[in-house]
């Protein structure tokens, strides 16, 4: 479905009782709404939330930026002298998306839960628009603090290689190499679900160009370390033991800068979605999300 929000097309969908408690999920760097595991959208839908997913700008069935290609060598000269970077837009206008897109839908307020870039997102709509925000989810994410570890030189190289060709068995044989290399140690790879997932990815929009513009998002997004510590809401932050792309420390990180995060770092998880790992995150989240549902209703009485 689309709707037009903040001045853009937006494609989306939901699961859940209309009247459910609203839960907005936002997906990562160049990943569509579709990325999130159904068995993980439908668990959360049976636990009576209002789930939406929608797909982030520059991806997906959502309005592109076609053409404008940022130059990564102008964006780290311009933040060395202190200037904004020419970058068509920021993290902070794809939170404004999430936060115009629950405006349009007739929501107030919901949970906001983002994952890797969708958890800075996430933390964005949190700090930019707190009324519309009932708490934040960050999963596998990051404060964007420069004094954090770096990933591991394998994950950065899956992140940013490009396919020898994007013909769509080149693309679902390079894309399923990358994931090895930040994919959890717990519980087998498992290879086939995985082709399977991109190849559906790949039909449904296959578009690399809005990456680079996902990419110079972030870099022109200055850190949110001093802004976290001043935020004050409800905070779940979930890592895992073995992601190499967006390393512990930093989920560790964001929790200790939001007063009263709860923090808690899955052994052996990575930078994926496994479906060993969905019912770990709706025992986490489902009882955080009635816990502040709880608190809400206890204030407003």
């Amino acid at each position: 479905m689309k709707i037009r929000a903040n001045g853009i097309e937006i494609e989306y969908d939901e699961a859940g009782p209309k009247d459910g408690t609203p839960l907005l999920m936002i997906q990562g760097f160049g990943s569509q709404m579709t990325s999130w595991p159904e068995e993980f959208f439908s668990v959360l839908a049976d636990a009576s939330l209002r789930v939406i997913r929608f797909d982030n700008r520059d991806v997906g069935l959502t309005q592109k930026w076609t053409g404008i290609f940022p130059k990564t060598g102008d964006i780290i000269e311009a933040l060395k002298a202190g200037r904004k970077p020419d970058v068509p837009y920021t993290l902070a206008d794809m939170a404004s998306d999430a936060a115009a897109l629950l405006d349009e839908l007739g929501i107030e307020s919901a949970h906001i839960a983002g994952a890797s870039m969708g958890g800075m997102i996430a933390q964005l709509v949190a700090l930019d628009h707190p009324k519309k925000a009932r708490s934040l989810v960050s999963i596998f994410s990051t404060t964007g603090d420069p004094s954090l570890p770096r990933s591991s030189p394998e994950a950065q190289m899956a992140l940013t290689a490009r396919p020898q060709n994007n013909e769509r068995d080149t693309v679902i044989a390079h894309s399923l190499k990358g994931r090895r290399a930040y994919a959890s140690t717990k519980w087998p790879f498992d290879e086939q679900r995985l082709a399977e997932l991109i190849g559906r990815s790949y039909d449904r929009s296959f578009y690399p160009e809005g990456t680079l513009r996902h990419m110079a998002a972030i870099m022109a997004s200055p850190p949110r370390t001093d802004r976290l510590k001043s935020l004050k809401m409800p905070s779940l932050i979930l890592h895992g033991s073995s992601d190499t792309l967006i390393p512990p420390a930093a989920g560790r990180h964001t929790a200790q800068c939001i007063p009263g995060a709860e923090h808690h770092e899955i052994e052996g998880w990575g930078h994926d979605l496994p479906l060993e790992v969905i019912p770990i995150l709706r025992d986490l989240i489902v009882p955080f999300i009635q816990r502040v549902e709880a608190g809400r209703a206890k204030q407003a009485a």
